[in-house]
């Protein structure tokens, strides 16, 4: 199977995005996601988690309160809303199916004015 991320960019800070994942190749209701990132010269972090239940989440520290990760198991995509983004935001984000190998190639957000 294999992930495709979108929805980086260039944002100002305690503006928004949302980033999307679209899983294909393997049986997306069943399985549980995450979002990681990792900033230049930092190992890559867990943002946030979400499992084959719906209203099942996790969320670090820095993503608690702002970040929100959902899923369409209709689309096969999980997304990750995020508000108040602040600099040090700034990262490649990562989609990854939990418990496998399976990475995107990231998405680039930068939060800068």
């Amino acid at each position: 199977g294999h992930l495709v991320e979108s929805g980086g960019g260039l944002v100002q800070p305690g503006g928004s995005l949302t980033l999307s994942c679209v899983a294909a190749g393997f049986t997306f209701s069943g399985a549980a996601f995450q979002w990681f990132r990792q900033a230049p010269g930092k190992e890559r972090e867990h943002v946030a988690t979400i499992y084959s239940t719906h209203t099942l989440t996790d969320y670090s520290a820095s993503a608690k309160g702002r970040f929100t990760i959902s899923r369409d198991n209709r689309k096969e995509t999980v997304y990750l809303q995020m508000t108040n983004l602040k600099p040090e935001d700034t990262a490649v984000y990562y989609c990854h199916r939990m418990n496998y190998e399976t990475w995107g190639q990231g998405t680039q957000v930068t939060v800068s004015s």
